[in-house]
């Protein structure tokens, strides 16, 4: 009784570990099916710990908490006769979804040591939305490439991999590699979600806006609305045809895919990717009806009232600063948390600054940003909105030259130079 990676499942029931498996297969894949899976699996032997555990992680992505924690309690119940490594997977899925996230990092890096092809384990760390992606230390992106590459020889050409593998390199400006990685990903699981995101952002970094908008398009048409990326993938395409001046297509993505009414992925994505959305529509001179901004400001006050995420907390901003929402903004600034928050405020000030046409003052708040905003979280294509808003600040002083300079030494290979209004003139 194993799972795809060789690592022991604690059931005697072979309906359960094949529910386990199908379920652990569409997690990694990004594909719907995994609670499903796991009904069947838990049917079986309702004592499988470990399918409790991943359940508790799957609600954890979608940030289901009361779920999530109902089931890591269920399982860290049934863990004691367990032996390693499940005994110590219950316990840092515990750790995690409880919030202890530095000691379940510690737990995770020791245990990589000796399980690395622990899978579910290993995926906590990867991408920009792990562990190390929303650490808010400095040099997140090298250390993210740095495991990465420590756990490849573990997992050689496999697939899953392989697309986790491009995502690191490409987030530190390897994409030749990257390339490589992400080829190599696609020909063993071409219905990923996350191997397509990932390739869709290889096209955005290289600029090939028709051409990923093209690639992108024909997968999303098979691809089902209740998959996790489903919400994502829609916003890069969406983020290209506002690109190709196509704003009736960006409207119709943002009412069939993105509204927090229609779509079925994480809060987390909704939120973040209607804001940036709206607010880079804005700088390329789309007018976002007012009506937009407060539906996603009243949101964005449901689902992440307090700051605590850096990487919720600047798009948070956003939304009450298109909306006139001084008092909410302001906690944000004045009260921003976690190890980025002193990006965190001045970010959110500046978006302040920004809706009131104060350019000197958006300016001088964004300084400090710009030095290491991948602090914040998130990709480099998303933290674009950031990069983005510095050259408006620029232009609406009057300093246009000074903008396309900093386009051409910050972000030289992406499609922007039409991105923000004045400064393709």
């Amino acid at each position: 009784m194993q799972d795809h990676y060789g690592n022991p499942l604690h059931t005697t029931s072979q309906t359960a570990r094949d529910g386990y498996n199908a379920a652990f297969g569409a997690y990694l894949e990004a594909q719907p099916g995994v609670e499903d899976a796991l009904e069947r699996a838990l049917a079986a032997d309702p004592e499988f710990a470990q399918a409790l555990m991943i359940r508790a992680r799957n609600h954890h992505s979608y940030s289901r908490m009361t779920e999530a924690k109902a089931d890591i309690t269920r399982a860290m119940a049934l863990r004691a006769d367990l032996p390693n490594p499940a005994r110590a997977q219950i316990e840092i899925f515990d750790h995690l979804i409880h919030g202890r996230t530095a000691e379940g990092y510690a737990r995770i890096r020791a245990h990589l040591l000796e399980h690395p092809r622990d899978a579910l384990v290993a995926q906590t760390c990867l991408g920009v939305f792990s562990l190390i992606g929303f650490s808010g230390q400095p040099g997140r992106e090298a250390e993210h490439l740095a495991v990465a590459e420590a756990l490849a020889p573990a997992y050689g050409d496999d697939g899953w991999f392989q697309g986790q593998l491009a995502f690191a390199q490409m987030e530190a400006g390897q994409l030749k590699p990257a390339e490589a990685s992400i080829t190599a990903a696609l020909e063993q699981t071409p219905r990923s979600g996350h191997a397509s995101h990932i390739r869709a952002h290889l096209f955005y970094e290289m600029g090939e806006t028709a051409e990923g908008l093209a690639y992108l398009t024909e997968w999303m048409a098979q691809y089902d609305r209740a998959g996790l990326m489903h919400c994502h993938n829609s916003w890069h395409i969406a983020l290209w045809a506002l690109a190709q001046g196509d704003e009736a297509r960006m409207w119709a993505v943002v009412d069939d895919a993105l509204l927090p009414e229609v779509t079925q992925s994480p809060k987390l994505n909704v939120l973040t990717d209607l804001a940036s959305l709206y607010w880079r529509a804005g700088l390329k001179g789309v007018e976002v009806p007012s009506a937009r901004w407060r539906a996603l400001a009243e949101y964005a006050a449901q689902t992440f009232p307090q700051p605590a995420l850096g990487f919720a907390d600047v798009h948070v901003a956003l939304a009450h600063a298109m909306t006139g929402q001084d008092e909410a903004l302001a906690r944000i600034v004045e009260g921003a948390k976690g190890p980025a928050a002193d990006i965190v405020a001045p970010c959110a000030a500046a978006f302040g600054h920004v809706a009131r046409g104060q350019w000197g003052e958006a300016e001088a708040a964004l300084i400090p940003v710009m030095v290491d905003h991948a602090r914040l979280g998130g990709s480099r294509a998303q933290r674009d909105l950031i990069e983005h808003t510095m050259l408006q600040v620029l232009i609406r002083q009057g300093k246009a030259d000074e903008a396309r300079r900093l386009l051409a030494m910050r972000r030289p290979t992406t499609d922007s130079a039409g991105a923000v209004a004045g400064l393709a003139a």
